[in-house]
């Protein structure tokens, strides 16, 4: 499993997100960035589980290992020498018994000196079997259940760090769900005007207009009058507008023929009336190098449409479908219809819920629409009414935006204002943005600024209406900016237009109290060689902390080094998990990590390091402590069977946490759990040990004898 995640995170780390366009917004930069992020969090996690794994072999595993090799095992090899010096003791003494009594007195002395002796060896082997059997039961009551607990800790200590993880996670889940929602707004807003751009090429597939472009090209079929009749000669031609020139290309040259390219300049041009010529789609224009006119037929009728518009021809020119002139325009009526769609809405259904994003009804919609803008009694309608729900007045009013002639924002700003939203500077984009609403023409900037206006009255009811300021963006963006070509390109702008009415909303008291200071229009930044590099979201990154040393480490505390041989969690808020190789080095006399030091410690230190320890894995309860306020140990006798699993009498002068003395036990912070209690300690070690280090000094906190205590016999 392991194995597996840490290669899932290797394929996020590595993966890439390919873009269309130049630019990217911030949403999609974090969205960008997030696999990284989610690799380094799996990463963490996966190399805390490896040091858990890890500790289960230096905290627990090896340290039981040692007590048995190196307890167990001596005390084989004591319990192999008392039985060998037993059995040779035993035998000279029943040879010794069977002397004779008749043997010479120095024989027999010499003889009891024997067995003296060997008695001498046989009582030592006796007294170090027994007592290191009994050292064996003591010392195994803390050395075995001292890794366990060491191992617990780090495994809790890793089950923490999933929980830190999670709580540092949920606030970059948020801002990330949010960044995928914006996307997926921008996304569907695009999406409808790409399906429509699509439809629309649909329709009319042999345009050969560039939309937007003075210059239209294609095949042309013209009319050449011969002696023997006519013929129709196929050209690829192209026409530039400005400079009125028509530069004709011959696409069925015969070999031989000399007949090459023709530049012409257009003087008019003229549909073909449909009786007048047997062809299809053929128009006339006249030019100045040739002298009569020149007869020309399109591909299809929306072909030849759109090259008489550009040839400013004698054939109507076809607008989006809306009605009416009158509703083109940013006149009188059109103002006055804005200003009765935002009362209706601000009056009753200011908090409902999806307002501007609910579509209403077309025919409803077209009928408001033609009875609103009637030329017999224009602006004659009552919005208040009953009549008109909410839907349709706010589909009412996108439609009559976004039907205007020209944009609110205009098309010759358009490209300044996505220029600046592409900005990866906030405070530019604000900035370009301020001085570019100035640049508007006056009806356009009193439109913008009674619509924005509103659209903030409407967000400030967001928790009613659930419109935050970037979906009114997204809904918005196209309606108040649109590009003036319809391109696959322009449609990727969307989501840069759908910004800037963003910034619009939320900056709007700042935007309208007045132009900007500086009256020169912000600096260009320069091109972008690449795609720009925001700094995205991140995963909040904690600060490393320390990590407990279970065993074998000294730590200087109030001035004095002391040597751990219990776990110790003293001074560090949230410990972790510790390899055994980062420990510090063995102390000067050989004692290796997880074992107790060779020179001996006093039990005190001992005991209140455990019970700090205990106490914090209870996460604020009471310290138990093993020593009295004079620092003597009152507890029953010693047991070498196995530790009962009850909980002891109360005893009093017990430590409080910080180390003050209490007579009474301190109640837990949290009454449904159990205060972890440990059974009686044992009396200081037997005196085989050997003298205390001069170094290893009590520690301040504990009574001054409790080092130096006499310890009893075995």
């Amino acid at each position: 499993y392991s194995s597996a995640v840490q290669k899932f995170s290797q394929t996020l780390q590595s993966f890439q997100f390919d873009f269309i366009g130049d630019t990217l917004t911030d949403d999609e930069i974090n969205i960008a960035e997030s696999f990284k992020e989610f690799a380094e969090l799996l990463q963490e996690v996966e190399l805390e589980r490896s040091m858990m794994v890890q500790n289960a072999s230096d905290l627990l595993i090896k340290p039981l290992e040692n007590f048995r090799k190196e307890q167990i095992g001596f005390t084989k090899e004591r319990k192999k020498k008392f039985e060998k010096d037993g059995e040779k003791f035993y035998s000279m003494l029943d040879r010794h018994l069977h002397l004779s009594s008749k043997k010479k007195e120095s024989q027999l002395q010499e003889a009891d000196l024997q067995v003296d002796k060997e008695r001498h060896n046989f009582f030592e082997s006796s007294l170090e079997y027994v007592y290191q059997i009994q050292e064996v039961q003591e010392s195994k009551k803390f050395s075995i259940v001292e890794p366990v607990l060491a191992f617990l800790h780090s495994l809790f200590t890793y089950n923490n760090l999933t929980v830190e993880l999670t709580q540092d996670f949920l606030p970059y889940k948020q801002q990330l769900q949010l960044s995928l929602q914006n996307t997926r707004n921008h996304f569907s807003s695009t999406r409808e005007e790409l399906e429509d751009l699509k439809k629309r090429m649909k329709e009319a597939p042999l345009t050969c207009k560039l939309p937007g472009q003075p210059t239209i090209e294609g095949y042309l079929y013209t009319q050449e009058k011969w002696a023997l009749g006519i013929s129709w000669v196929k050209y690829y031609c192209q026409y530039e507008k400005e400079a009125k020139t028509l530069r004709m290309t011959p696409m069925d040259q015969k070999p031989g023929a000399k007949q090459g390219t023709l530049d012409l300049t257009l003087k008019s041009c003229v549909r073909r009336k449909t009786d007048s010529i047997d062809k299809r789609f053929c128009f006339d224009i006249e030019t100045n190098e040739r002298s009569g006119t020149i007869t020309l037929q399109a591909l299809s009728e929306a072909n030849r449409r759109l090259w008489m518009e550009a040839m400013d021809g004698k054939e109507p020119i076809y607008h989006s479908p809306i009605t009416k002139q009158e509703e083109m325009e940013l006149n009188e009526v059109g103002f006055k219809f804005v200003r009765k769609c935002i009362n209706a809405v601000e009056t009753k259904g200011i908090a409902t819920e999806g307002v501007y994003r609910t579509v209403g009804s077309n025919i409803q919609v077209q009928k408001l629409l033609n009875a609103f803008f009637d030329p017999k009694c224009p602006g004659d309608v009552d919005l208040q009414s009953g009549d008109w729900d909410i839907k349709t007045i706010t589909s009412s009013l996108k439609f009559y935006l976004r039907n205007l002639s020209e944009p609110v924002m205009t098309y010759k700003l358009h490209k300044e204002l996505v220029l600046a939203a592409k900005s990866e500077n906030l405070d530019y984009r604000l900035g370009a943005i301020h001085a570019l609403v100035y640049k508007l023409p006056d009806k356009n900037r009193e439109m913008l600024e009674l619509l924005i206006q509103h659209l903030v009255n409407v967000c400030e009811h967001s928790r009613e209406n659930l419109m935050s300021p970037s979906n009114m963006g997204v809904i918005f963006g196209p309606t108040l900016m649109r590009a003036q070509e319809d391109t696959v390109a322009a449609m990727m702008n969307i989501k840069f237009q759908n910004i800037v009415v963003e910034i619009l909303i939320e900056h709007f008291g700042k935007i309208y109290s007045g132009p900007p200071e500086d009256t020169t229009p912000p600096p260009v930044p320069p091109p972008r060689v690449a795609a720009r590099r925001h700094k995205p979201i991140t995963i909040s990154k904690r600060p490393l902390r320390e990590r407990p040393v279970f065993f074998g480490a000294s730590v200087e505390e109030s001035g004095a080094e002391r040597h751990s041989q219990a776990p110790n969690g003293s001074g560090v808020e949230a410990p972790r998990p510790l390899h055994r190789s980062r420990l510090p080095a063995p102390r000067p006399g050989g004692e290796e990590p997880g074992r107790p030091p060779a020179e001996g410690r006093p039990d005190a230190r001992a005991e209140a390091e455990v019970g700090k320890l205990v106490a914090r894995l209870q996460d604020g309860g009471v310290k138990p402590a093993s020593k009295a306020a004079n620092g003597l140990v009152a507890s029953p006798a010693l047991r070498t069977n196995t530790l009962q699993a009850r909980r002891p009498a109360p005893r009093p002068g017990i430590y409080g946490r910080e180390g003050e003395y209490d007579g009474v036990p301190k109640p837990r912070s949290h009454s449904d759990k159990p205060v972890i209690t440990r059974p009686p300690v044992r009396p200081p070690d037997p005196p085989c040990r050997a003298p205390i280090h001069p170094r290893l000094e009590p520690r301040p906190d504990l009574a001054a004898g409790s080092a130096e205590e006499t310890p009893s016999s075995v």
